[in-house]
């Protein structure tokens, strides 16, 4: 029998596909956690509904060995672009390359339906590689979307990333409960404190 995958810890979830990888990586009191230090963190990804729903239909994700290597190779290349693109306008041609040979693991297959629909199917060269592949490609559609709304959170000790749907393009922080709450008591303590 076997068991079901446990709750998933993250302090913050069901942002776009890349960022949900990124943020696999979380710290929690300065002590930096990672889900996918293990096959059973894979498992606890791969399981969340936001996950699932933008992994699409298909056959479900084998939590092994050779799809979390492949998920960390996309998790590397997408955080060298989350950093080099925070604000500072397109990656470097060399940032790109990590990401690109992910992208070459798989294609977007377009054909005509039986009923005369447009169809697309996505193909990976080995089913390990699906999870990388999609959260590659999310990275891509972000950018040709709103690149200036992937943003890093603004608290300099929070490594999350989410991408900015207000409707002002303002949002800060990764949450508000969280680091958002933090940032107005230590300016109100600053204030009150007449520091």
């Amino acid at each position: 029998m076997s068991q079901s995958p446990g709750t998933d810890p993250r302090p913050l979830t069901g942002e776009p596909l890349a960022l949900d990888l990124l943020n696999t990586r979380w710290t929690d009191g300065g002590v930096p956690h990672d889900l996918l230090d293990s096959v059973g963190g894979l498992g606890v990804w791969l399981s969340s509904p936001p996950v699932r729903e933008q992994l699409g239909p298909g056959p479900v994700r084998a939590a092994d060995r050779a799809t979390l290597d492949r998920l960390l190779l996309a998790r590397t290349a997408l955080d060298a672009l989350a950093a080099s693109t925070a604000g500072e306008g397109p990656a470097a041609p060399a940032d790109a390359d990590p990401l690109n040979a992910v992208l070459s693991h798989g294609r977007v297959r377009r054909t005509l339906g039986p009923d005369g629909a447009p169809a697309s199917t996505v193909e990976v060269d080995d089913p390990s590689w699906a999870p990388a592949w999609h959260a590659a490609e999310s990275w891509l559609r972000l950018l040709a979307d709103r690149p200036d709304r992937i943003r890093p959170c603004a608290n300099p000790a929070c490594v999350l990333h989410f991408y900015d749907v207000s409707k002002n393009g303002t949002r800060r922080w990764c949450s508000m409960a969280g680091c958002g709450n933090r940032a107005k008591a230590r300016r109100h303590y600053a204030r009150r404190s007449g520091a």
